[in-house]
């Protein structure tokens, strides 16, 4: 499932080095702006303590975790809707991105140089939304008076749907807002996606903090999260300069001893990755055995049927039934034949949703 997250913010904010500390595939970090031109694309394993569990009970022959995949994009400045400085490619690679990762400078350093000479994550924040959302404005004035058109013609109904999204939208943005803070019922959200406006994209906010502050954030961090106290983003502290000297310790027992005394009990890294996974409306369900234990990903909300497809598409298209294990059920009785001598084992036919940490097995004929 190839869902990407974008990092994004403005020159020398922190998002390459984050990127560094997130994947094996290494990013140019430089103290001066434009460091990062072409994306950088990163297949992040993500952290799943369930998933040791079963390591542990099973001893598989293999493991494979889930990923997803995250992209460092060109830093941004002002007027790149009019395509300033690498700006059309910033905003063409945001585009291709299912949501947003926006690093915010939330540390005094006089040795890193900040494109607009000093620090003030709110500002940074609004140079790059007010880039967006004239983007986003242009988008919607380009397809208005078609859409009123085949509206008005044919009596479209989804032109129609579309059009009354388009003016809600357009209000949100002359006024200052992005679009993904517009309430829209279920039709509209739908006609909506065909719009695949920036300002639409769910985001998660990162401010990139020095040491002192990485446990109770600062005033920097406080002013970002009453700036996007109505947007519903959660906002994630982190220590892009901490999580690299962590990257270079080489046991997990040195990096668990780092953290614990600077008081965190899990990386910065780690809650990022899964605050992208959850951002991007991912879950997980887990197959277990001798032979192999695997996180599969899927999007929340999908039936028995589709996620079996995920594992192989002959699974989808012959599906009988799927047999459920909770994952607390295998933990504590330890293995499938006891949870199946329990009688822990649902069956489930093609209407189960699954949940997240479900421990799958899949009957199919075709």
């Amino acid at each position: 499932m190839s869902l990407q997250c974008g990092i994004v913010g403005l020159p020398n904010v922190g998002k390459s080095t984050l990127f560094n500390c997130l994947s094996n595939a290494k990013a140019q970090a430089a103290n001066f702006p434009f460091c990062t031109i072409e994306p950088n694309v990163g297949v992040i394993t993500v952290p799943d303590e369930r998933l040791t569990k079963l390591v542990e009970i099973e001893h598989p022959a293999s493991v494979v975790p889930a990923t997803v995949e995250i992209v460092d994009i060109a830093g941004l400045v002002r007027g790149a809707s009019k395509g300033e400085g690498l700006g059309n490619k910033f905003l063409a690679d945001i585009r291709s991105c299912d949501a947003i990762i926006h690093v915010l400078r939330c540390f005094d350093d006089d040795n890193i140089t900040h494109v607009d000479g000093s620090v003030d994550p709110v500002r940074d924040k609004q140079t790059i939304d007010i880039e967006l959302q004239f983007k986003d404005l242009e988008t919607i004035e380009n397809r208005y008076e078609k859409e009123v058109k085949k509206s008005k013609a044919g009596g479209d109904a989804k032109a129609k749907k579309l059009v009354e999204v388009m003016d809600m939208y357009k209000a949100a943005l002359l006024d200052g807002r992005s679009a993904r803070t517009v309430a829209l019922d279920e039709q509209q959200a739908e006609v909506a996606k065909d719009l695949m406006l920036l300002t639409s994209k769910p985001v998660l906010y990162v401010c990139n903090v020095d040491e002192k502050s990485v446990v109770a954030g600062n005033k920097y961090v406080e002013a970002v999260k009453e700036a996007v106290k109505d947007e519903h983003a959660e906002v994630l502290v982190v220590g892009a300069a901490i999580e690299a000297d962590i990257a270079e310790l080489d046991s997990y027992e040195e990096k668990q001893m780092f953290l614990e005394d600077i008081g965190l009990s899990e990386s910065g890294v780690n809650r990022l990755i899964k605050a992208a996974y959850r951002l991007l409306n991912l879950q997980t369900f887990l197959t277990a055995g001798p032979k192999e234990c695997r996180a599969w990903t899927f999007r929340k909300g999908m039936k028995a049927p589709q996620t079996a497809g995920i594992i192989h598409s002959d699974f989808e298209r012959g599906f009988i039934r799927a047999e459920v294990i909770k994952y607390e059920d295998y933990v504590s009785l330890g293995s499938e034949a006891k949870c199946r001598e329990a009688g822990k084992i649902a069956v489930e036919g093609k209407d189960y949703v699954v949940q997240d940490g479900d421990i799958m097995h899949f009957r199919f004929n075709v």
